[in-house]
Parts: C-alpha cells; sequence; structure tokens
C-alpha cells in the first residue's frame, strides 16, 4: 500500500510532461507541414519539377508562393 503513495504521484508527474511536451511540439511548429519532408527525399532539389510540384502544392494548401521548402 505505501508503494500507491509514491506510484500514483509519479505517474501523474510523467503524464503531465507528457502532455506538456506534446502541446510544446504542437505550439512550436513540429506538426505543420506533413507532406514536405516526406516528399522532398524522393524529389532532387535541382530538379526544375520538383520546384514546380513545391508551388503547386504550397497553392493548393494556402501557403504563400514566396516561402521556401522546408528542407531548403
Amino acid at each position: 500500500m505505501p508503494a500507491l503513495y509514491v506510484m500514483i504521484p509519479a505517474a501523474l508527474l510523467i503524464v503531465a510532461i507528457a502532455i506538456y511536451i506534446f502541446f510544446w511540439a504542437v505550439d512550436s511548429g513540429q506538426y505543420d507541414d506533413l507532406d514536405g519532408p516526406a516528399h522532398s527525399i524522393l524529389f532532387d532539389d535541382q530538379d526544375p519539377n520538383h520546384t514546380a510540384a513545391v508551388d503547386e502544392a504550397s497553392r493548393q494548401s494556402g501557403k504563400p508562393d514566396d516561402k521556401a521548402p522546408p528542407h531548403a
């Protein structure tokens, strides 16, 4: 029984830390562009077709065209 007095607060502390890290990741923009990194490994950066695809994707998602891709 005395172990519960230690384990329950420890579990609550771990959950609180996990929630804090999750909200920190969301606020810092970790989940803003989920498609960019996946597509960047498939195409060469110097390929003009790749830059055209990045521009098209940014127009579809509503992002401004003058922003560089996240991997550049």
